[in-house]
């Protein structure tokens, strides 16, 4: 009988282990076969349904969304629209100029903080969630848990933003604070949190900042105190910033000296890198799929390295994304930081923006070069975006003017590798950014400071319907493509895992490009004319690579799901592209 017992025991552990096997494999699987599709929104602006966007107002004048707004019909219509998580930006706690004292919140000081709702980016508690986002502030945390819940049983993942690089100046936690203990009679000390001006007063810039030189609050009083003044967010070591820096943030002290040759002090382990890596498994520990993690570039690679792989011991699965903007410290981030995707900003951002805006210096050349170096240094590891917090909208008056002038850019970030694709809310309803909101002035982007509707979003949103029966022809139009470019391309087995080649056309010129994606079983051809106005009319001939089984093919348009017959695939493949349009072709 013990010889049967020991039989089984054995017997069940090992079909334990080859069920967990499994999961791991299946999970694996699910990354190369699945694209991620990223849909970042504002919380704060999300749900809101006021439309009064007064200038500078308050959260009673314009409202404000809240996580209970995110409800199941919002996410279902997001998994609907392709995507797979959602980055819900603006969760952890900051400063603001709306006050929460009899919640037991201390109050920010209005000098220092940037618009009537505050960058989400100056964290003043690591460990709490805004109560602009709670229906009842003292169950602000349940509620948070309850929309991470509610996304996840939508079949979405959730990613929140991680700020490792600075603190609001009025930072003040129950949980972790920074700074207590500090030497402040030092300028750099490895066990200090925070580096000091010694000996000098902080400075607030002059100018339109807090609210306004026209905006009146008893807490706005210029009286701001801080002595010995703190380095500010950006690497500013001076006690007066500019206007133009984050001067409503203090620089996190990771062991750099950065005023004696950026030496670096990381043993023992600097006080700022045990209390980060806690905050991280704070957060893991709400169930959050991934962070976000703000200017990581500007975090030494070491904490990344050193940190990352503590957070996996609790979620193997976290995904790790960086915002970075320097190619140089690409692979160093991603390699050794750990990181699984980087932004790419500089890369294939900037090169498509330039063509959308039919400047001069856009050259489609450029984006055969990035994928050249994508392929050869992080193939796949690229996170792809037309707009995002910080950058202007597509539709505003000094980009692109039309929302699908888009098109052919959105289709090469969603095509050209297998690594995630990003939008951002209202992008595909061609929202504007248009209007004098309050910090962030009139300046084409949706504002990250202020309380405010979002017009075309909100005729999506439809006061809480998340129907779309508010928006126009043009715009239903407009969201029917991105429903069919994203979930065209995010399990595509050839868009997905495939391989590249690009197509030389000497005779189509520079604002035009044509590449294949391929496996063995699928075969995929992108064209993209970003001509401003001259439709492209060309024959293509698939590279030998590229194998055709036989002559005869059918082509499918994935976009429009047109289908044609071609009978002499072999001596090129007709394709018709209007201008500022692009076309993915599968070829059967």
């Amino acid at each position: 009988m013990k010889k049967v017992r020991k039989i089984f025991n054995w017997f069940f552990i090992l079909l334990v282990f080859f069920l967990r096997a499994t999961v791991v494999v299946a999970q694996q699987r699910d990354t190369v076969d699945q694209k991620m599709i990223v849909y970042q929104m504002m919380v704060r602006l999300f749900g809101n349904t006021n439309s009064t966007n007064a200038y500078y107002g308050s959260i009673q004048q314009n409202g404000v969304g809240k996580f209970g707004d995110i409800n199941g019909k919002a996410l279902e219509e997001l998994k609907k629209l392709g995507v797979s998580h959602v980055w819900y930006t603006g969760v952890i706690a900051h400063a603001t100029m709306t006050d929460y004292r009899a919640f037991g919140i201390q109050p920010d000081d209005p000098d220092i903080v940037k618009g009537r709702a505050g960058s989400p980016y100056a964290i003043r508690d690591y460990y709490d969630v805004d109560p602009d986002l709670a229906v009842d502030v003292n169950s602000r945390m349940k509620e948070f848990e309850s929309l991470v819940d509610r996304t996840h049983q939508h079949g979405l993942k959730v990613l929140i933003d991680f700020v490792p690089n600075h603190v609001a100046r009025t930072y003040h936690s129950k949980t972790n604070t920074f700074g207590v203990n500090d030497d402040t009679t030092k300028a750099f000390s490895a066990s200090n949190d925070f580096y000091y001006i010694t000996g000098k007063s902080f400075i607030v810039p002059g100018g339109v900042n807090a609210g306004g030189d026209d905006f009146k609050s008893p807490l706005k009083d210029g009286k701001f105190a801080e002595s010995p003044a703190k380095a500010t967010g950006n690497n500013v070591f001076s006690n007066k910033p500019s206007i133009d820096d984050w001067y409503e943030t203090i620089k996190l002290n990771y062991g750099v000296d950065y005023l004696n040759k950026e030496e670096k002090h990381f043993q023992p382990i600097p006080p700022v890198w045990t209390k980060m890596r806690d905050i991280l498994l704070f957060w893991a520990g709400k169930h959050v799929d991934g962070f976000r993690c703000d200017m990581a570039e500007m975090v030494p690679v070491e904490f990344w390295s050193w940190a990352i792989p503590q957070v996996r011991k609790v979620n193997p699965a976290i995904v790790f994304i960086a915002e970075a903007y320097n190619p140089d410290v690409y692979r160093k981030y991603l390699g050794e930081g750990g990181f699984d995707y980087l932004y790419d900003k500089v890369g294939l951002y900037d090169a498509v923006k330039r063509l959308t805006k039919n400047e001069a210096k856009g050259n489609t050349k450029d984006i055969v070069s990035i994928a050249s170096n994508e392929r050869s240094n992080y193939y796949g590891k690229l996170l792809r975006f037309m707009e995002n917090h910080d950058e202007e909208r597509i539709a505003s008056k000094d980009f692109a003017q039309d929302a699908w002038k888009a098109v052919p850019g959105m289709v090469v970030s969603a095509t050209l590798s297998n690594g995630p694709l990003m939008l951002y809310f209202g992008q595909e309803v061609g929202e504007k950014g248009e209007g004098k909101e309050g910090f962030g002035g009139d300046d084409n982007r949706t504002t990250m400071f202020d309380y405010w509707g979002v017009p075309a979003h909100q005729r999506w949103m439809n006061d809480g319907a998340f129907d779309g029966t508010k928006l126009s022809a043009d715009q239903k139009a407009l969201r029917s493509f991105y429903v069919s470019l994203l979930n065209a391309v995010k399990s595509n087995e050839a868009i997905c895992k495939g391989k590249f080649v690009v197509i030389d056309q000497p005779e189509a010129g520079d604002k035009t490009i044509a590449y294949v994606r391929y496996t063995e079983k699928k075969k995929v051809l992108v064209v993209a004319n970003f001509h401003a106005e001259k439709a492209l009319a060309t024959n293509i001939v698939l590279p030998a690579e590229v194998s055709l089984s036989k002559q005869t093919v059918t082509v499918t348009d994935i976009l429009s799901h047109r289908k044609r017959t071609l009978k002499n695939a072999g001596k090129g493949i007709n394709v018709q592209v209007p201008s500022m349009r692009a076309v993915i072709l599968e070829i059967d």
